[in-house]
């Protein structure tokens, strides 16, 4: 296993999940729920920028490798989902919202190990829609879990959209995923 720069910043964002999870736990007298607020909106926050940060130095550095490329997504998934589940425990989303999400991650994942296996990743390669996908809930999830208004803003408003609007296009960019695999699917589907 290599052991460089951006590798060191993905393993340190998989740290960062019972980091994020502890901060609700703490005992009242140590953090009020606001203080635990604000410090799991950080954690997360400070994980997305080691997300952005770990590709650039992976490509800048030129130390991009398979290791990487499998432990990157599998890194942001973990966040991801931990914040969700917290977010649906604090009743702050929607469960439906959560399990469209994670129920999606889970799907393309495993659809995008077996087109690879069978030599056709390239068919479920990320599209500009999963991107977007992406930004949506990278912005809704840590609005909600700062939870109060910020320079006057409703942001539990906005990220409550943000989470329903990452939560359509998460189910629109699976669609587009499924359909572009659709065809080696029904292909292998018909051989013994």
């Amino acid at each position: 296993m290599p052991l460089n720069l951006p590798i060191l910043l993905t393993w340190l964002r998989i740290l960062a999940i019972p980091l994020l999870i502890a901060v609700y736990y703490m005992p009242e007298p140590w953090a009020t729920l606001s203080e635990r607020d604000v410090a799991a909106t950080l954690i997360f926050m400070a994980a997305a920028l080691t997300d952005w940060a770990d590709g650039y130095l992976a490509r800048k550095l030129n130390q991009t490798s398979a290791f990487g490329a499998f432990l990157d997504p599998v890194a942001d998934k973990l966040m991801v989902a931990a914040a969700l589940i917290i977010l649906v425990q604090l009743g702050r989303t929607d469960a439906i919202v959560a399990t469209i999400i994670i129920g999606r991650e889970i799907t393309i994942s495993a659809l995008r190990e077996w087109m690879a296996k069978i030599g056709a990743a390239k068919s479920v390669a990320v599209s500009m829609l999963g991107k977007i996908k992406t930004a949506a809930q990278m912005l809704a999830i840590p609005l909600l879990l700062y939870y109060v208004p910020l320079f006057g803003m409703d942001v539990k408003q906005l990220g409550n959209w943000l989470m329903w609007i990452a939560a359509l296009l998460t189910l629109w960019s699976m669609g587009y995923y499924m359909r572009m695999a659709w065809p080696e699917i029904a292909r292998r589907s018909g051989e013994k």
